[in-house]
Protein backbone atom coordinates (compact mmCIF):
# COMPACT_ATOMS: atom_id res chain seq x y z
CA UNK A 1 0.00 0.00 0.00
CA UNK A 2 2.84 2.41 0.80
CA UNK A 3 4.33 1.74 -2.64
CA UNK A 4 0.97 2.48 -4.29
CA UNK A 5 0.59 5.73 -2.37
CA UNK A 6 4.15 6.72 -3.30
CA UNK A 7 3.46 5.91 -6.95
CA UNK A 8 0.24 7.95 -6.87
CA UNK A 9 2.12 10.90 -5.39
CA UNK A 10 4.75 10.68 -8.13
CA UNK A 11 2.06 10.57 -10.84
CA UNK A 12 0.34 13.65 -9.40
CA UNK A 13 3.64 15.51 -9.19
CA UNK A 14 4.52 14.65 -12.78
CA UNK A 15 1.05 15.76 -13.91
CA UNK A 16 1.45 19.08 -12.14
CA UNK A 17 4.84 19.61 -13.76
CA UNK A 18 3.38 18.85 -17.20
CA UNK A 19 0.47 21.26 -16.64
CA UNK A 20 2.82 23.98 -15.41
CA UNK A 21 5.14 23.49 -18.39
CA UNK A 22 2.18 23.71 -20.77
CA UNK A 23 0.98 26.90 -19.09
CA UNK A 24 4.43 28.48 -19.34
CA UNK A 25 4.66 27.49 -23.01
CA UNK A 26 1.28 29.03 -23.79
CA UNK A 27 2.25 32.22 -21.95
CA UNK A 28 5.42 32.45 -24.01
CA UNK A 29 3.49 31.83 -27.22
CA UNK A 30 0.97 34.52 -26.24
CA UNK A 31 3.75 37.13 -26.36
CA UNK A 32 5.31 36.04 -29.63
CA UNK A 33 5.73 38.87 -32.13
CA UNK A 34 5.87 36.44 -35.08
CA UNK A 35 3.36 33.66 -34.32
CA UNK A 36 -0.29 33.29 -33.40
CA UNK A 37 -2.79 30.45 -33.67
CA UNK A 38 -5.22 32.22 -36.03
CA UNK A 39 -4.86 34.83 -38.75
CA UNK A 40 -1.82 36.85 -39.71
CA UNK A 41 0.70 38.59 -37.46
CA UNK A 42 3.15 41.10 -38.94
CA UNK A 43 6.26 42.24 -37.07
CA UNK A 44 8.10 43.61 -40.12
CA UNK A 45 7.97 43.45 -43.92
CA UNK A 46 10.51 41.64 -46.08
CA UNK A 47 11.88 44.22 -48.51
CA UNK A 48 15.16 45.59 -49.77
CA UNK A 49 13.65 49.06 -49.97
CA UNK A 50 14.61 51.39 -47.14
CA UNK A 51 11.10 52.00 -45.88
CA UNK A 52 10.07 51.78 -42.22
CA UNK A 53 6.96 52.37 -40.14
CA UNK A 54 7.20 54.51 -37.02
CA UNK A 55 4.46 53.55 -34.56
CA UNK A 56 3.34 54.83 -31.17
CA UNK A 57 1.35 52.97 -28.53
CA UNK A 58 -1.15 54.29 -25.95
CA UNK A 59 -2.94 57.55 -25.45
CA UNK A 60 -3.72 60.08 -26.69
CA UNK A 61 -2.59 61.97 -23.60
CA UNK A 62 -1.90 65.68 -22.97
CA UNK A 63 1.61 64.93 -21.70
CA UNK A 64 2.91 63.74 -25.05
CA UNK A 65 0.57 64.01 -28.00
CA UNK A 66 1.14 67.62 -29.01
CA UNK A 67 4.91 67.37 -28.66
CA UNK A 68 5.01 64.22 -30.79
CA UNK A 69 2.82 65.83 -33.44
CA UNK A 70 5.06 68.90 -33.50
CA UNK A 71 8.19 66.81 -34.09
CA UNK A 72 6.51 64.78 -36.83
CA UNK A 73 5.28 67.95 -38.53
CA UNK A 74 8.72 69.55 -38.34
CA UNK A 75 10.35 66.45 -39.80
CA UNK A 76 7.54 65.88 -42.34
CA UNK A 77 7.05 62.30 -41.18
CA UNK A 78 3.81 60.33 -41.14
CA UNK A 79 3.36 57.74 -38.38
CA UNK A 80 0.83 55.21 -37.09
CA UNK A 81 -0.74 55.80 -33.66
CA UNK A 82 -2.18 52.74 -31.88
CA UNK A 83 -4.61 54.40 -29.49
CA UNK A 84 -6.75 53.28 -26.55
CA UNK A 85 -10.49 53.83 -26.68
CA UNK A 86 -10.65 55.09 -23.10
CA UNK A 87 -7.99 57.72 -23.77
CA UNK A 88 -9.77 58.77 -26.95
CA UNK A 89 -12.94 59.17 -24.92
CA UNK A 90 -11.09 61.28 -22.35
CA UNK A 91 -9.20 63.42 -24.89
CA UNK A 92 -11.23 63.56 -28.11
CA UNK A 93 -9.51 66.78 -29.16
CA UNK A 94 -6.15 65.01 -29.24
CA UNK A 95 -7.58 62.19 -31.29
CA UNK A 96 -8.87 64.70 -33.81
CA UNK A 97 -5.49 66.45 -33.84
CA UNK A 98 -3.74 63.20 -34.79
CA UNK A 99 -6.22 62.58 -37.59
CA UNK A 100 -6.13 66.17 -38.86
CA UNK A 101 -2.33 65.97 -39.04
CA UNK A 102 -2.70 63.15 -41.55
CA UNK A 103 -1.47 60.24 -39.45
CA UNK A 104 -2.75 56.68 -39.45
CA UNK A 105 -4.72 55.49 -36.41
CA UNK A 106 -4.74 51.92 -35.11
CA UNK A 107 -6.66 50.09 -32.40
CA UNK A 108 -4.90 49.26 -29.09
CA UNK A 109 -8.05 48.08 -27.23
CA UNK A 110 -10.30 50.20 -25.05
CA UNK A 111 -8.85 49.52 -21.60
CA UNK A 112 -5.29 48.41 -22.44
CA UNK A 113 -5.74 45.02 -20.79
CA UNK A 114 -3.80 41.85 -21.55
CA UNK A 115 -5.95 40.00 -24.07
CA UNK A 116 -5.15 36.49 -22.82
CA UNK A 117 -7.76 34.26 -21.19
CA UNK A 118 -10.57 36.64 -22.17
CA UNK A 119 -13.98 35.70 -23.52
CA UNK A 120 -14.97 36.40 -27.16
CA UNK A 121 -17.50 38.98 -25.97
CA UNK A 122 -14.77 40.90 -24.18
CA UNK A 123 -12.60 40.86 -27.30
CA UNK A 124 -15.46 42.20 -29.38
CA UNK A 125 -16.21 45.04 -26.97
CA UNK A 126 -12.56 46.04 -26.56
CA UNK A 127 -12.08 46.23 -30.33
CA UNK A 128 -15.42 47.54 -31.54
CA UNK A 129 -15.78 50.23 -28.86
CA UNK A 130 -12.31 51.51 -29.74
CA UNK A 131 -13.07 51.41 -33.47
CA UNK A 132 -16.11 53.56 -32.76
CA UNK A 133 -13.99 56.14 -30.90
CA UNK A 134 -11.48 56.18 -33.75
CA UNK A 135 -14.24 56.91 -36.25
CA UNK A 136 -15.64 59.64 -33.98
CA UNK A 137 -12.21 61.31 -34.18
CA UNK A 138 -12.76 61.59 -37.92
CA UNK A 139 -10.43 58.84 -39.09
CA UNK A 140 -11.64 57.11 -42.25
CA UNK A 141 -8.72 54.85 -43.20
CA UNK A 142 -8.01 51.20 -42.40
CA UNK A 143 -7.79 50.45 -38.66
CA UNK A 144 -5.06 47.95 -37.86
CA UNK A 145 -4.83 46.29 -34.46
CA UNK A 146 -2.03 45.92 -31.94
CA UNK A 147 -2.57 43.99 -28.68
CA UNK A 148 -1.42 45.59 -25.42
CA UNK A 149 1.93 44.16 -24.32
CA UNK A 150 1.86 42.13 -27.54
CA UNK A 151 -0.25 39.51 -25.74
CA UNK A 152 -2.71 37.32 -27.65
CA UNK A 153 -3.62 33.66 -27.55
CA UNK A 154 -6.91 32.19 -28.81
CA UNK A 155 -9.97 34.46 -28.64
CA UNK A 156 -8.29 37.64 -29.89
CA UNK A 157 -6.51 36.23 -32.98
CA UNK A 158 -9.62 34.23 -33.86
CA UNK A 159 -11.79 37.37 -33.75
CA UNK A 160 -9.32 39.33 -35.87
CA UNK A 161 -9.04 36.49 -38.38
CA UNK A 162 -12.82 36.24 -38.68
CA UNK A 163 -12.94 39.98 -39.43
CA UNK A 164 -10.04 39.92 -41.90
CA UNK A 165 -7.75 42.02 -39.70
CA UNK A 166 -4.04 41.56 -39.10
CA UNK A 167 -2.18 41.70 -35.80
CA UNK A 168 0.57 44.32 -36.07
CA UNK A 169 3.52 43.81 -33.75
CA UNK A 170 7.07 45.21 -34.17
CA UNK A 171 10.72 44.27 -34.53
CA UNK A 172 12.30 47.32 -32.83
CA UNK A 173 11.25 48.29 -29.28
CA UNK A 174 13.87 50.44 -27.53
CA UNK A 175 11.73 51.71 -24.64
CA UNK A 176 9.48 48.78 -23.69
CA UNK A 177 11.58 47.85 -20.64
CA UNK A 178 11.38 50.63 -18.06
CA UNK A 179 12.17 54.23 -19.01
CA UNK A 180 15.67 54.21 -20.52
CA UNK A 181 17.52 57.48 -21.20
CA UNK A 182 17.04 59.14 -24.58
CA UNK A 183 20.57 58.34 -25.71
CA UNK A 184 20.01 54.62 -25.23
CA UNK A 185 16.65 54.74 -27.00
CA UNK A 186 18.24 56.45 -29.99
CA UNK A 187 21.25 54.14 -30.06
CA UNK A 188 19.19 50.95 -29.92
CA UNK A 189 16.73 52.14 -32.56
CA UNK A 190 19.43 53.11 -35.03
CA UNK A 191 21.30 49.84 -34.43
CA UNK A 192 18.30 47.53 -34.84
CA UNK A 193 16.29 49.17 -37.62
CA UNK A 194 16.46 47.64 -41.09
CA UNK A 195 14.45 47.79 -44.32
CA UNK A 196 10.84 46.94 -43.56
CA UNK A 197 11.12 47.49 -39.80
CA UNK A 198 8.21 48.44 -37.59
CA UNK A 199 9.46 50.64 -34.74
CA UNK A 200 7.50 50.80 -31.48
CA UNK A 201 7.78 53.81 -29.15
CA UNK A 202 5.78 54.85 -26.06
CA UNK A 203 5.96 58.66 -25.91
CA UNK A 204 2.51 59.54 -24.61
CA UNK A 205 2.47 59.61 -20.83
CA UNK A 206 4.23 61.95 -18.32
CA UNK A 207 6.93 59.41 -17.39
CA UNK A 208 8.01 59.09 -21.03
CA UNK A 209 9.99 62.31 -21.29
CA UNK A 210 13.12 60.45 -22.43
CA UNK A 211 11.30 58.78 -25.30
CA UNK A 212 9.99 62.16 -26.45
CA UNK A 213 13.53 63.55 -26.31
CA UNK A 214 14.69 60.63 -28.45
CA UNK A 215 12.10 61.04 -31.19
CA UNK A 216 13.75 63.76 -33.26
CA UNK A 217 17.28 62.22 -33.12
CA UNK A 218 15.77 58.87 -34.16
CA UNK A 219 14.07 60.41 -37.17
CA UNK A 220 17.05 62.47 -38.28
CA UNK A 221 19.43 59.57 -37.74
CA UNK A 222 17.36 57.19 -39.83
CA UNK A 223 16.90 59.78 -42.56
CA UNK A 224 20.67 60.18 -42.72
CA UNK A 225 20.87 56.44 -43.31
CA UNK A 226 18.51 56.75 -46.26
CA UNK A 227 15.28 55.53 -44.67
CA UNK A 228 11.83 56.74 -45.66
CA UNK A 229 8.98 56.78 -43.15
CA UNK A 230 5.60 55.32 -44.12
CA UNK A 231 2.44 54.25 -42.32
CA UNK A 232 1.78 50.63 -41.44
CA UNK A 233 -0.71 50.38 -44.32
CA UNK A 234 1.85 51.74 -46.76
CA UNK A 235 4.48 49.34 -45.43
CA UNK A 236 2.13 46.38 -45.86
CA UNK A 237 1.52 47.47 -49.44
CA UNK A 238 5.26 47.20 -50.14
CA UNK A 239 4.94 43.44 -49.83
Amino acid sequence: MKWLRRKSTIVVAISLVVVLAAAVSLWNVSGSRTFQFFGEVVDRVDTDEKVIALTFDDGPHPAGTREVLDVLAEQQVTATFFLNGSDLAGHPDLGRAIVEAGHEVGNHTYHHRRMVGVLPGTVEREIEDTDARIRLAGYEGPVHFRPPYGKKLFALPHYLSEHDRKTITWDVEPDSEGTPPAERVVEQTLAETGPGSIILLHPMFPARTETRKALKPIITGLKERGYRFVTVSELLAVR
